[in-house]
């Protein structure tokens, strides 16, 4: 049922940008989370605990998966599951900047069916159901159709695109950055930039929402070894994320085979 779904979705993003904009530049108490994992402030806190509260009382059959809730098996049961990010980009929240973002899916089977990036201080909710479509503040979305690699427009973090990854001089990318991977998906999708990736393990609760964006926008999503992503796995991530129209995914993805193929 996604169109309920994604009505339920977006609800409750909105309601978590209410939470958030009450925190923002007010210098919310934040921690350091263990083994590296970043940090937390009260606010993602507080998000995490009313999206919980608010979308099992909704679907009390659901899953849930979020980054601020420790995880447990018992979502693997499920046929479908919430997953969640309560604040991606939390350092640039921190810092005052206003593009972090909420990112919400509903997964079903491994695939999202629903998904909501919602940024309240740029007043941008990106939606999307499965056969639906995705649209920004209402206003359907295309995916960029440039194909040639070279000049591309690519949303990427800079170790990406050391040579190690491409097996030696890394495409002629244009890179630019946002520190929330949920935008970088959903700024993909509006055809804002041509192609998102990143190359290391990503989170599910970071990816699921925009991933969805992208595809109903015209768009390919595939992990960096060209293979389809499933969600609410048991380590919870995929093996990073290339997201693009299907012929630039094409060129990218053979550029990432070929690196793995001469390491092989």
């Amino acid at each position: 049922m996604p169109a309920p779904d994604l009505a339920l979705l977006i609800d409750a993003a909105q309601a978590a940008g209410r939470i958030a904009e009450k925190h923002w530049r007010q210098d919310p108490e934040a921690w350091d989370k263990p083994g590296g994992a970043g940090p937390v402030t009260e606010a993602d806190l507080e998000v995490d605990r009313m999206l919980r509260t608010e979308l099992l009382a909704a679907r009390p059959d659901y899953g849930w998966l979020s980054e601020e809730t420790e995880d447990t098996p018992d979502r693997l049961d499920h046929e479908r599951v919430f997953v969640v990010d309560p604040i991606d980009g939390t350092r640039s929240f921190m810092a005052g900047q206003r593009t972090f973002a909420h990112a919400l899916a509903v997964v079903e089977n491994g695939i999202p069916v629903a998904g909501v990036v919602y940024l309240p201080l740029r007043d941008k909710l990106y939606t999307a159901a499965r056969g639906a479509g995705a649209a920004l503040n209402g206003t359907a979305l295309r995916i960029s159709t440039r194909s040639e690699v070279a000049g591309a427009t690519v949303l990427a973090a800079r170790p990406n695109l050391e040579s190690h990854h491409w097996g030696g001089t890394p495409p002629a990318l244009d890179r630019h950055f946002r520190s929330s991977l949920a935008y970088r998906l959903a700024l993909t999708g509006e055809g804002r930039f041509d192609a998102m990736l990143t190359l290391r393990n990503s989170w599910e609760w970071d990816i699921a929402a925009g991933c969805l964006i992208v595809e109903e926008a015209g768009g390919q999503t595939t992990d960096r070894h060209g293979a389809g992503l499933r969600f609410n796995n048991p380590s919870a991530q995929t093996k990073g994320v290339v997201a693009a129209n299907p012929r630039l995914h094409a060129e990218l993805s053979a550029k990432l085979t070929s690196m793995s193929e001469r390491s092989s």
